[in-house]
Parts: structure tokens; sequence; C-alpha cells
């Protein structure tokens, strides 16, 4: 079986763009005309590389190895991290020492970035929001439903007018890629309204109150867990629901939790993402921008790899809900998200932007017309 996790086909994609020429040195006196030349996207990408050289400062260091840290489940062994790993031949041919490293504990991976034992490090969008609130917020549950809303966010988040969004303290965000829809799969396909969730035990995050909040509003029994160890209490019958990314399926083998009289709810609860954060005393925001840019450019590339992974959901394990409770998830994700905002762990500002791109793909939502977000 070949294993395909999200965020496959990233890094191969953008890791030359943002090392092969590049290495940072010393950030040159600000230019106006040379700043302008780099955020603009009609000028050639050869011209706005040369100005953004010439603005950072950035010049060849043979003596410099970059640590990039990549969180893969699978470790070493791993599809993102092997696609990297191949990269770092063609990087060694230009003269730059790449060190790739990979993480199987997202959390550890963080403290490490946060060290600067990490130059920059691949993650998912929920712990992304730990170093960028706003771009964290895209995982915001019920956010963003459909994948033309989050591609039309994600042009948005790689256009140069967001490049100050993308800056936070001592970090940037350096590219974020689509991670697919996140579902609930169940152990028994009865669990198809909000009221037979009460009672039933499930899995929620540790670090992600969000998931803990709905849990706690149905009368279901939280059990706290982590991402690694979620699907497993799944599969061995521990937990009753678990919300995971439909492209995990066949991966981390969620039909054994599912068989024989479970399912998956058809409602995503969210659409997901992956995202590269660096240390911005290494990486130049204008730097950052092409990286971004490169992402985006990825974008149908990586849906393409997503959807190969989700064709291959069986049909029979899909749970229609009625249209009635469909609204009432869809109330209770937003009252989730307005109790987040107030709490400030969600961003403001990206609800505001999620409500528009959801009003614009649908101008019939209640929400268009009485907004609260």
């Amino acid at each position: 079986m070949t294993v395909q996790p999200l965020g496959y086909g990233v890094l191969p994609a953008i890791v030359t763009l943002f090392f092969v020429v590049f290495a940072p040195a010393a950030v040159a006196q600000d230019d106006q005309s040379l700043r302008e030349q780099v955020y603009d996207t009609d000028l050639p990408l050869a011209q706005r590389l040369e100005a953004m050289q010439a603005l950072t400062g950035l010049s060849p260091d043979d003596d410099r190895t970059y640590r990039i840290c990549i969180w893969d489940l699978f470790g070493r062994s791993g599809p993102i991290f092997q696609a990297a790993k191949q990269q770092r031949v063609r990087l060694m041919e230009y003269g730059v020492d790449v060190e790739m490293v990979p993480y199987t504990s997202e959390s550890v991976m963080v403290e490490e970035l946060k060290s600067a034992t990490c130059d920059a490090a691949l993650m998912s969008g929920l712990r992304a929001r730990l170093f960028n609130r706003y771009t964290g917020t895209l995982d915001s549950i019920g956010g963003l439903i459909r994948p033309q809303q989050m591609k039309l966010a994600l042009r948005l988040m790689a256009d140069p007018r967001s490049r100050d969004r993308m800056v936070d303290g001592e970090y940037v965000v350096m590219g974020i890629a689509p991670g697919g829809a996140g579902y609930v799969f169940v152990d028994d396909r009865s669990i198809n309204t909000l009221a037979k969730a009460s009672g039933k035990r499930v899995a929620v995050l540790d670090y992600d109150p969000t998931q803990a909040e709905m849990i706690a509003g149905v009368g279901a029994t939280p059990v706290v867990t982590d991402i690694v160890n979620a699907p497993n209490m799944f599969n061995n019958g521990v937990v009753d629901v678990l919300a995971a990314p439909l492209a995990s399926y066949e991966v981390l083998e969620l039909y054994k939790g599912m068989s024989p009289d479970g399912g998956i709810i058809e409602m995503p609860l969210a659409q997901i993402t992956m995202q590269l954060i660096g240390r911005r005393d290494v990486f130049p925001n204008a730097l950052a921008q092409l990286v971004r840019e490169a992402f985006y450019d990825n974008y149908e590339r990586i849906r393409g790899r997503l959807r190969k992974e989700t064709d291959k959901v069986p049909d029979k394990w899909w749970i229609d809900i009625p249209a009635d409770d469909r609204r009432e998830y869809e109330k209770m994700m937003q009252q989730a998200r307005i109790e987040l905002r107030d709490q400030g762990y969600y961003s403001p500002d990206m609800l505001t932007l999620q409500r528009k791109i959801r009003c614009r793909t649908d101008d019939t939502r209640a929400e268009c017309t009485n907004p609260v977000e």
C-alpha cells in the first residue's frame, strides 16, 4: 500500500525555490523601490528574485546548514519526509546544505522551532495557530466547508496584499497547503443527530479546545488524547467517535473502528491545512512571499493527491443526516467559533473573512444578511 498522508507533495515543489539560490545574510537597508518589485506579481519571477536578494542581502553561504523540520506521522520512512529528502540531493549540487529532520511528534517539533533548533517547520494548521492566529484560524470549525472556499482563502493568503498578516513576532508563514476536509467517524451509524451523540465517548485533541467545547455541548464524553493515539483508540473501541481528515481513512485504517456498523457523517467539520512556519530572523518576509506563492501554485496538484486518497472511501460508509440536524450542526459550530473568538483563540478578522467567503459561494445563507462574525 502506498501511504500518502496530508501534506504529501508540498515540499518538493517549494523547497528548491527558497534554498537553491539564496542563503540568508545580513539584512540590507530598506529600499522602497526594491520592496515594490518583490511584491509586484506582474513582474517576471527572475526580476522579483533579484529584487528580493538585493533587498534582503541574501547571498550564497557554504558554511550555513539550514534545519527544516517536517512532521510526518510515519517518521523517516514517511512519504512527506522522503519527498523532502529527495530534494536535498538537488540542493547539495548547488552548494546549499539543508538538513531535513523528521518528527513523528508534532508537539516536540513545535518546541524545537520555538527554541530555534529548527529554522522552519511543516505542521498542521491547528498547531500553526500558536505562531500566527490569523492563518491558524483557517482550520476553524465549520469556517470553510467546501474545497473551493479553501482555494479562495489560500489564494488570498498568497496575495502580496496579505503579506503583513503573515508575520507575527519572531515567525513568518512561508506557505499554506490544503489538507482536505475533516469528518466525523463513528462506530455506530445511528449517531446521525446531535441528540444521539449524548453519552458517547469522543476523542478530542489535547491542544485544541474547539473539540472539547463542542463535545461537552452535546452531552458527550470527551476523551483527551493526541493526534498519534486517537486513531488507535477509535480502531480499538476505546472511543466511539473520532474527528479526522477524510484522506486518512486508509492510511490510518479507520475502517477498523467503523466496522461493522459505523460510518462517516456526511458533513465536513472543516477544511484542514498544512503550514510551513519559519523563523523571521532566518527567512525575511520578502523571501517568504515567493514561497507562499509557490505553495498556492501547487494547490491543484496537492488536491489531486488528496482526491486519490478520499476516493478510496467506499460509499457504504457515508451516513446522511436530516436537514434540520444539518442546520443545528451549523448553528453549534458557529456558536463554538464565536465563543473561541471571544476567548482569544480564533482571529476575529479571519472569521469575518471566512464568513464573506461562505457568502460569496452561497449568498442565501442567513449570515449573509445578518452577520455575527
